[in-house]
């Protein structure tokens, strides 16, 4: 699968370098550094492009920029129309301490506002990227983490689900865009646990249903 990240930090590349291991062809595009993002494609096998250059051909898009940064990616990226772009963006704040959006609408919802020939399917943002590296390490290995996914394409979302187990997590589905509004705040509640408490930054969750 050629997978395009629009935005290439701490979420875009680690997942980037994990889907590269997996043998998909991965394009990086969007950082204020081009050598960074050709240092990734060299580590990794993929390829730096132009945001542009990374929409053109791709099977599937990753969204993961700042919430502030959305308007400028979108716009590069063009209209996006019949594409599933997975989105792991929360809209925070600057100071990334505060939802700039919540209860009666998502970043989920206002992305697919935005750009609604796009296929949306949102993932990843309840959990902390220096997870990644571990998970995919312990690939295999049961129960796997979790990772919440919604989203109103089921086309979408299936997409989404290979690429959430080639990661090495399970996918856990949670309905339509709708969700993002009680999951991007739930992504909050994975920060604290990661960033504020002991134990390290590496979190993952697995809710367990008993009958």
């Amino acid at each position: 699968m050629k997978i395009g990240i629009l935005g290439s930090g701490l979420m875009g590349s680690q997942l980037g370098r994990i889907w590269a291991t997996c043998g998909h062809d991965v394009l990086f595009s969007y950082s204020r550094s081009t050598s960074k993002l050709d240092r990734l494609a060299r580590e990794c096998g993929g390829q730096s492009a132009t945001v542009s250059e990374a929409v053109r051909d791709a099977d599937a898009l990753l969204l993961a920029v700042h919430w502030s940064r959305v308007p400028d990616v979108l716009e590069q990226s063009g209209a996006l129309k019949d594409r599933v772009v997975l989105n792991c963006c929360v809209p925070l704040n600057d100071a990334n301490s505060e939802l700039v959006l919540g209860t009666t609408t998502s970043g989920a919802e206002e992305l697919a506002r935005r750009l609604p020939d796009a296929r949306w399917v949102s993932c990843f943002n309840t959990v902390p990227s220096e997870a990644f590296e571990p998970v995919f390490a312990r690939k295999g290995e049961t129960p796997p983490p979790q990772v919440l996914i919604y989203g109103e394409s089921l086309s979408a979302k299936k997409v989404a689900q290979d690429l959430i187990r080639d990661a090495g997590f399970q996918p856990l589905e949670a309905g339509g865009l709708r969700t993002g509004r009680f999951v991007e705040p739930f992504a909050m509640v994975t920060a604290e646990l990661a960033y504020a408490q002991p134990g390290g930054p590496a979190l993952t969750y697995h809710f367990t249903k008993f009958r």
